[in-house]
């Protein structure tokens, strides 16, 4: 599935962190010592377009400069308000298949 703000597929966000792991990442074979920064999506109740797809959980999107400008310069009672699905209507299905390149892009 390819989703969409719109058919003009404008950008949007997801809020997210980043965080320091002192731990090891890779494969048991080829660990790679930390420190590692790492980056983590912050999650929500899925919409109903999403809740078909998948049902536990959908990223917590930011659509708008406020919206973003929020989450990174705000206080965390202010930004942790976003932290909800969007709309219904906020979210479209743009492409559905296997084909893992956007043509409409193209």
């Amino acid at each position: 599935m390819w989703f969409a703000l719109n058919g003009d597929r404008p950008l949007f966000a997801f809020a997210g962190i980043w965080t320091e792991f002192k731990g090891d990442r890779g494969t048991k074979s080829k660990l790679i010592p930390g420190p590692h920064l790492v980056y983590g999506f912050l999650a929500t109740s899925p919409n109903a377009i999403v809740e078909p797809i998948h049902p536990k959980a959908m990223p917590v999107i930011l659509t708008t400069d406020e919206e973003r400008e929020a989450w990174m310069r705000a206080s965390w009672d202010e930004a942790k308000a976003l932290q909800r699905p969007l709309p219904d209507d906020a979210l479209k299905i743009v492409m559905r298949g296997a084909d893992k390149e956007d043509k409409a892009a193209a």
